[in-house]
């Protein structure tokens, strides 16, 4: 009991000495949302350490945004399903005081919507999570907690989102119909529905914001998506079928997970070729490039761990230890 209780003490110790005294003192947390332990780990990049895990307050939250001000993370609790598949249908979302280490409010959405992924918009100030049941985009208010709107998506199963950099586009991966949504953020509307595939996963926009990568489910490839026109601009073909993708800073690479191959593919950006493949555990699902640009973080579901690849060395440096299933990621700085 004592050495039970010495751990919980200095976890929380070397927390706030990693979070800091003041905001000019904040050093940077990546956080990682649990599905199989249903908490969200807050792990000190520098170290490689995870210092705490906080209880979400539902069945499972598959993803997790930060506040710019790295001090909130927002935690949509989805149920206990894989998208598309019978299960609970989750209806609120985890306000977790990044300070305290705490769940400090929760949002209710009313009704079962399975809210999945959430975007912290930079330009409005807006927080929006995908709500797939209700086939939309809710927007929240992170200054009242308030759910204050709505953005259709005109698809079933809008599972994750992606915004430009001005955050005036919207781009969803609609998982079982196996297309992409357009979404005009400001006017609160659907623009175009663009056809993929029989399924599609995953979904990021390129730097200059000309490009959306979504992955095709049936087969080993990427669609590449002109965002002047709308349409798919070309296909890079992949070792295996891909999954979570992220650019690097200098908009050079793109970084595609391959969940069964475990494997993570560098796809030159120039060429729309794959450059390289990076060896990681098992089940790597979803990628997060630090700030820098120095060092990419791949969240591996199967071995409950998250992987940090050197992008200068383009191999594994280290594996930090998360919780069971570990798979959304989020900077907090």
């Amino acid at each position: 009991m004592k050495t039970m209780l010495f751990g919980v003490i200095t976890g929380f110790l070397a927390f706030g000495i990693a979070r800091g005294q003041s905001d000019s003192n904040v050093r940077p947390m990546l956080l990682v949302a649990n599905q199989g332990s249903h908490d969200l780990s807050l792990i000190d990049p520098v170290a490689g350490k995870q210092l705490m895990t906080v209880p979400v307050g539902g069945v499972t939250g598959h993803e997790v945004a930060a506040s710019p001000d790295g001090k909130t993370a927002y935690v949509p609790i989805y149920g206990n399903s894989g998208v598309g598949r019978a299960g609970t249908d989750g209806s609120k979302l985890s306000v977790i005081d990044l300070t305290s280490g705490k769940v400090m409010q929760t949002i209710d959405f009313g009704h079962g919507v399975r809210p999945h992924c959430a975007v912290y918009d930079h330009n409005s100030g807006m927080l929006y999570v995908t709500t797939e049941l209700d086939k939309a985009i809710s927007i929240i208010d992170p200054k009242t907690l308030k759910i204050v709107g709505s953005i259709p998506t005109g698809q079933e199963q809008s599972h994750m989102l992606t915004l430009s950099r001005d955050g005036s586009r919207g781009y969803t991966a609609n998982v079982g119909p196996g297309t992409v949504s357009v979404l005009d953020m400001k006017g609160r509307k659907t623009l175009a529905i663009i056809p993929i595939s029989t399924s599609t996963q995953r979904i990021s926009i390129s730097r200059d914001d000309s490009m959306v990568f979504t992955a095709d489910q049936a087969k080993p490839q990427l669609a590449v998506i002109d965002t002047g026109t709308n349409k798919v601009k070309t296909w890079v073909a992949l070792p295996a079928v891909g999954y979570g993708t992220a650019p690097t800073p200098d908009g050079r690479w793109l970084l595609v997970a391959m969940r069964t191959s475990k494997q993570v593919a560098v796809v030159d950006l120039k060429t729309f070729k794959v450059a390289k493949t990076i060896e990681v555990p098992d089940g790597p699902a979803e990628i997060l490039v630090a700030p820098d640009g120095k060092t990419a973080y791949v969240a591996c579901n199967y071995k409950n761990q998250v992987a940090v690849v050197d992008l200068g060395e383009w191999k594994v440096s280290r594996m930090i230890d998360a919780g069971t299933t570990a798979d959304g990621l989020a900077w907090a700085q």
